[in-house]
């Protein structure tokens, strides 16, 4: 209603109502709870990514950056505007940082006149709102620093529910994603998941699980996410970090290289909920698809769009190579489990790469202990050694029990003294 109006973000997101007590008129600040205008602030953070990135093209960058401008007016989000101006070289508009100053500096100043009224008028509940619409737009505007010292001030005051504690969590949770600091993410997820075990509603326990998994992808812990990811399909409400496309893209992708494909087929090929979105996005249904019907010349060529996505993406980004090499031990590993031995000519024939290539690969991949096979050069054939699960937990007991009876041995002979 207020942007249809043309009303700025500023406005929309601390809106003010007018209450009476005692005859005073009491000034009083909203929090922008929309959700979708927390998202679209986060992806501010995608697109300062993208322009520094030497993987991107310059058409690309000249859309991001026009992306950005708008989205840095329409939050007034300085900090991250002279950030990006500063590591592209460019300067930042003095005309522009002037408006957005203004704004933010009026904007401040009026919560601070609604946060005071209320400490000397109104109730703890009052005092809280107003300090966290502040800690929000200086989350949006000012340094990460200063937006974390607002949201503990907030998160201090007294009769603070688990349920508002587990609220600033996320914020802060946020505030490390869109500066790309991950200790602080660690640390606060961490602490979320302790507010969370005391007692939490479940739109903030499936929102956490989002948040988890995120943060699991961007330290390379691919099985943890992909299972919170799966936990969070029809659950999905966290459009504040992205929309559901992104969610769909980050589970497909941690689904592809961490878990069986049993699991992949039944949670992930077959969902509705991923059917509903997937053909938006070819190369991962590509890939997901060809991978699962053993079409593997088809898997190479998906895997190639899909790393250069990756290599665009703040979170996966730095594992973009190592997702690249998993996924072929992937295909490599269910290609050799139907045979025993086969010919490098056939196998590399079946995948669309070089015999010269596959050899190359084969090597380093057995010598690393990633697949179960030995290349025979001369013979010009790959033979697969299936590990034997159960004959390994066999031998596994019987020297684990050879040692307890030895430790018993020494252990009975001191007794016995």
């Amino acid at each position: 209603r207020c942007r249809a109006k043309g009303m700025s973000s500023m406005e929309v997101d601390g809106e003010k109502k007018g209450e009476k007590k005692d005859g005073v008129v009491l000034k009083k600040i909203k929090i922008d709870d929309n959700p979708e205008n927390e998202g679209a602030f986060m992806k501010l953070s995608a697109h300062r990514f993208r322009l520094t990135s030497p993987k991107s093209s310059k058409e690309s960058k000249a859309k991001d950056w026009e992306e950005f401008m708008v989205g840095v007016q329409r939050f007034n989000a300085v900090a991250v505007y002279e950030a990006v101006c500063k590591e592209i070289g460019n300067a930042p508009d003095a005309a522009i940082l002037k408006k957005m100053n203004a704004e933010i500096a009026a904007k401040i100043a009026e919560m601070d006149a609604a946060i005071a009224e209320a400490k000397d008028l109104e109730g703890d509940s009052e005092v809280r709102e107003g300090m966290m619409a502040k800690a929000q737009i200086l989350a949006r505007t000012d340094s990460k620093e200063v937006a974390v010292k607002a949201y503990a001030e907030a998160e201090a005051l007294p009769k603070t529910t688990s349920g508002q504690r587990l609220d600033i969590e996320l914020n802060l949770i946020r505030i490390g994603m869109f500066w790309s600091d991950i200790p602080l993410v660690d640390k606060h997820v961490k602490a979320a998941q302790i507010l969370v075990d005391k007692g939490g509603d479940w739109e903030r326990r499936n929102r956490l699980k989002v948040y988890e998994a995120t943060y699991l992808l961007s330290i390379r812990s691919f099985k943890k996410a992909a299972d919170l990811f799966l936990a969070s399909i029809s659950t999905f409400t966290a459009v504040e970090l992205y929309d559901y496309k992104q969610f769909v893209f980050y589970m497909v992708i941690s689904a592809t290289v961490a878990l069986d494909r049993k699991v992949v087929r039944e949670s992930v090929i077959h969902a509705p909920e991923i059917l509903a979105v997937v053909d938006d996005a070819p190369a991962i249904k590509d890939m997901m698809n060809s991978l699962f019907h053993c079409n593997y010349a088809d898997l190479f060529k998906a895997l190639v769009d899909v790393v250069a996505q990756l290599h665009l993406d703040q979170y996966m980004a730095p594992h973009a190579k190592f997702f690249l090499r998993q996924a072929r031990v992937v295909a490599y590993t269910q290609y050799l489990e139907s045979y025993h031995t086969v010919s490098m000519a056939s196998m590399a024939g079946t995948f669309g790469i070089s015999v010269t290539f596959l050899d190359s690969e084969l090597a380093d991949l057995v010598a690393c202990g990633r697949l179960s096979c030995k290349v025979d050069k001369v013979k010009g054939v790959v033979c697969s050694n299936r590990p034997d699960s159960k004959n390994a937990l066999y031998q596994t007991t019987i020297k684990q029990g050879d040692a307890l009876l030895n430790r018993i041995q020494k252990l009975s002979r001191v007794i016995t003294i």
